[in-house]
């Protein structure tokens, strides 16, 4: 059974840095592709930032210079450092894995105060 257990998120004022982690119960390095979704209230669930198996990233056009994902697999742990906050990032999170079918984790908050 795949878990996917994520920590981290909280309040922040804009402008300000927080950082997610998601720890996996299987190998990182086993996932085709890691990553993170956001979901704000109304809105469908978007993609925020991707990083393959192979190191690789992607990010949302919204995120690009600000957030940063990485992987550790040494500790099976996805990481999303997210710098320069802006209200508009807002929402619930999620950390994702696509290891031949798709994994997500419990969804954190993450709310921005201007």
């Amino acid at each position: 059974q795949v878990r996917l257990v994520q920590s981290g998120g909280g309040l922040v004022q804009a402008g300000g840095s927080l950082r997610l982690s998601c720890a996996a119960s299987v190998s990182t390095a086993s996932m085709i592709v890691s990553g993170w979704y956001r979901q704000a209230p109304g809105t469908q669930r978007e993609l925020v930032a991707t990083i393959s198996r192979g190191g690789s990233t992607n990010y949302a056009d919204s995120v690009k210079g600000r957030f940063t994902v990485s992987r550790d697999d040494a500790k099976n742990t996805v990481y999303l450092q997210m710098n320069t906050l802006k209200p508009e990032d807002t929402a619930v999170y999620y950390c994702h894995a696509n290891i031949l079918r798709e994994y997500w984790g419990q969804g954190t908050q993450v709310t921005v105060s201007s």
